[in-house]
């Protein structure tokens, strides 16, 4: 049995292009390898807090010192981090506000990324001073965005700062194992968003039964039929 880890980080709920998204690869995965766990994290409308100075004290005080207001405070980040160690795979939904990650899901990273829990430091190592601490996962990220042109080669690619900020922050704890599928022209309400919606699904769709088959050896044949 495998763990999939479903993260929202989109402010807005029926009308989020993410979550329906995310959503459609959590029901396309039920459906695929339905004796696996999947785990829902909303952090959309149920934000993590932001990191404060009373956080930073506990999270750099060593497990055995730290009081009982240290681990309380450190109770959320736990919880979430422990959520990303058990995942095999991670879907997150992310849209791009404002040419970057959403403040929700800046949030979170800010919790995940921990000394001693999701990276190791070791000041002695003048070559390579931080360790990763999560291997072996493999991630999806569901982005959307306004315009069109923000990809690898784009004329917009110099104003994208969430796709190199999630890989760069979520490769520093070790999950370097990353897709990126996205959804564009969402403000454009012509036949172009619903032509990259439609493409963004079956890309999806087509992730979900790779790796499924990666995993299992074959895919169900009563699930939605992958997109050669």
């Amino acid at each position: 049995m495998k763990t999939l880890l479903q993260i929202n980080s989109s402010a807005r709920t029926e009308r989020s292009h993410t979550r329906y998204l995310t959503n459609r690869f959590v029901s396309e995965w039920r459906c695929l390898r339905p004796e696996d766990l999947v785990v829902s994290r909303e952090i959309g409308t149920e934000p993590p807090p932001p990191v404060s100075e009373s956080w930073i004290a506990a999270a750099f005080t060593p497990p055995q010192n730290r009081t009982p207001a240290m681990r309380k405070i450190l109770r959320l980040s736990d919880t979430l981090i422990d959520e990303l160690v058990q995942a095999d795979l991670i879907v997150l939904g992310a849209p791009m506000y404002n040419f970057g990650m959403p403040a929700q899901l800046k949030a979170y990273v800010d919790q995940v990324v921990r000394v001693g829990r999701t990276f190791a430091f070791d000041a002695s190592n003048e070559k390579q001073p931080y360790r990763a601490l999560l291997t072996g996962k493999r991630m999806l990220v569901i982005t959307a965005t306004g315009d069109a042109g923000y990809q690898s080669g784009g004329p917009l690619e110099y104003m994208n700062h969430l796709d190199p900020h999630i890989r760069t922050a979520f490769a520093f704890i070790g999950i370097t194992d990353i897709e990126f599928i996205g959804v564009s022209y969402d403000e454009f309400p012509d036949g172009r968003f619903i032509s990259s919606l439609a493409t963004a699904e079956a890309a999806i769709i087509q992730f979900a039964h790779e790796q499924a088959e990666i995993w299992s050896g074959q895919v169900a044949s009563n699930c939605a039929a992958a997109v050669r």
